[in-house]
């Protein structure tokens, strides 16, 4: 009989956060806005925004070195960031931050996923080490999203917070507790126009054209966006659990991306899954994009949300179109 190829196990979560703390009460200072439009819209009463000079690797690998020491280890045979705001449009942002880790010589390589870039990466190390690549990988979500928003959009700049996550993943035995399984990823390249940062990539600037005033910055189609964040992760969560031999209320605690509050709630709704289940510090850190989902894992640890031997799914969904998800039971570990 052929073994079973190893299960990529999490065993290491850690978080880091920019000191800049961004209120409501400081947006309604600059902005046409208000605490209760903000709050009764998204859930969001701060987030935290990179200091000048500050950039997502900056955070990448804070967040990276508390999940290794989480992990008890100093090591890690590959890095994979998801981001979609990377220190420089070339080269990649993760082999720096593996050489800042003393990491050298290991593979390293970014995934451009935008909210989902957690999940994406989350497979591809998976992938990694079912496949015999590496032994250990460590996976970090890092976006810096103040930096291409319109400082005028009142919307955006309330929703965004930056900010940055990270898991150990090490090659362990199918079935064991933190054995990631039930993958389940998709896109519709269809509808990119609903997310995206119209100016600055190759589209754009092979017309020779100058980026017309606003197209450099961050631009989402709310009331679609919405529409299809619901139902893509619906299905998606559904989906992971079924391929765990789950039934959706089965699932201890459901971890989504943090994009809104009301789409939080619209998902237990449609699942038909208690609301209480849903693990949510979007009201703490606003939506952090690549960063949102182990940003979440570390509070649902830190609040006593997720314990051991819970059922969790993991879920995303943001530009591209794209969304993912992925389960768990969750594993003893200690967040750093």
């Amino acid at each position: 009989m052929t073994p079973a190829a190893p299960a990529a196990i999490l065993c290491g979560l850690g978080s880091w956060l920019p000191d800049g703390e961004v209120t409501n009460a400081d947006l309604a200072a600059q902005l046409d806005t208000t605490d209760d439009w903000i709050r009764s819209r998204t859930g969001i009463r701060t987030r935290y925004v990179v200091a000048p000079g500050e950039a997502t690797g900056d955070l990448a690998v804070e967040a990276g070195r508390r999940a290794l020491k989480s992990a008890g280890t100093d090591h890690a045979d590959a890095v994979v960031v998801a981001t979609s705001t990377p220190d420089r449009p070339c080269p990649a942002t993760a082999p720096e931050v593996a050489s800042r880790l003393g990491l050298p010589d290991v593979a390293a390589f970014d995934v451009a996923a935008v909210c989902t870039g957690f999940v994406y990466a989350l497979a591809t190390a998976a992938g990694l080490i079912a496949t015999g690549a590496a032994g250990s990988v460590l996976v970090i979500g890092a976006d810096t999203f103040s930096t291409i928003l319109d400082p005028a959009d009142r919307t955006t700049r309330a929703i965004f917070g930056d900010g940055a996550g990270a898991v150990v993943l090490r090659a362990g035995v199918p079935g064991e507790p933190g054995a990631i399984g039930g993958l389940a990823l998709g896109s519709d390249g269809s509808r990119s126009e609903l997310i995206e940062v119209p100016a600055g990539g190759s589209r754009q600037r092979s017309t020779g054209r100058a980026a017309a005033p606003g197209e450099e910055y961050f631009a989402m189609q709310g009331r679609p966006v919405f529409a299809e964040a619901v139902r893509r992760m619906s299905e998606s969560v559904e989906a992971t659990a079924a391929r765990l031999g789950w039934r959706a209320e089965d699932v201890d605690r459901v971890v989504l991306h943090q994009a809104n509050a009301r789409i939080l709630a619209a998902v237990a709704a449609r699942l038909g899954v208690p609301a209480d289940r849903f693990v949510a510090n979007i009201d703490r850190v606003g939506n952090t994009v690549a960063a949102s989902v182990p940003l979440a894992l570390g509070d649902g640890v830190a609040d006593g949300e997720l314990r051991p031997g819970q059922k969790v799914v993991l879920a995303g969904f943001g530009g591209g179109l794209t969304w993912g998800s992925a389960g768990l039971v969750w594993p003893e570990l200690t967040p750093a």
